[in-house]
């Protein structure tokens, strides 16, 4: 009884700051439908954003992903009429595998970059990697091709060779692995592409045809 006692008065301080860190937070009784309401409309349009935006769709490695911006076309037309379509999709390539931590932290903030561009319509007419991204298509290139540079059997793999690999890039030589040398819409203008689907319901697209 008398340790129950002691501890009670030990975090009974803390359960009234806790208490009166709420009520700070709780509006007014006058004041509570209206921010009731308010904070429903604002879920409801954060919602309604990421559905119409396909946001969920980032989660999956499906490269049809990728052209949900019409700028990543030519990207996604080379890739599809590469080698490399057979056996790798846009994420092998262009996110970290070493960590799952690595992998999504880098895949949100690459993510939120290029929708952020595209939603202000600043995006370049020629698109370059970033130096980040650089980075992690060229481990990517190692992590798939590791026998061809370290097994002598299948390379070239003399001192020579390898004190050259380490200051290069994999596509300072196989620059047209996969995507060629597309720069821009310009350059593949009958580029075909999976057009995304709409984000309006079928109950409303028929609504509208019968108006």
């Amino acid at each position: 009884m008398q340790l129950f006692t002691f501890v009670h008065r030990i975090s009974e301080p803390n359960y009234l700051f806790m208490k009166n860190q709420i009520n700070k937070i709780i509006p007014p009784a006058g004041w509570r439908a209206p921010f009731a309401i308010l904070t429903g409309a604002m879920f409801g349009l954060l919602f309604y954003a990421f559905y119409a935006s396909r946001a969920y769709s980032y989660l999956s490695d499906d490269p049809k992903t990728c052209v949900n911006c019409h700028i990543m076309a030519p990207e996604y037309s080379t890739w599809a009429h590469s080698a490399h379509r057979e056996v790798t999709n846009c994420n092998d390539c262009h996110v970290p595998h070493d960590n799952v931590f690595r992998k999504y932290y880098f895949k949100a903030m690459d993510g939120l970059r290029h929708a952020s561009v595209f939603t202000m319509r600043a995006e370049p007419q020629v698109i370059f990697i970033k130096e980040a991204g650089i980075e992690v298509v060229h481990e990517n290139c190692i992590r798939c091709h590791e026998e061809l540079i370290s097994n002598h059997k299948v390379s070239a793999a003399t001192d020579q060779f390898t004190k050259k690999f380490e200051q290069r890039l994999c596509w300072d030589c196989h620059r047209y692995s996969p995507h060629g040398r597309v720069k821009s819409l310009s350059s593949t203008p009958f580029a075909r592409v999976p057009v995304p689907e709409s984000p309006v319901p079928d109950w409303l697209k028929e609504r509208t045809n019968k108006n």
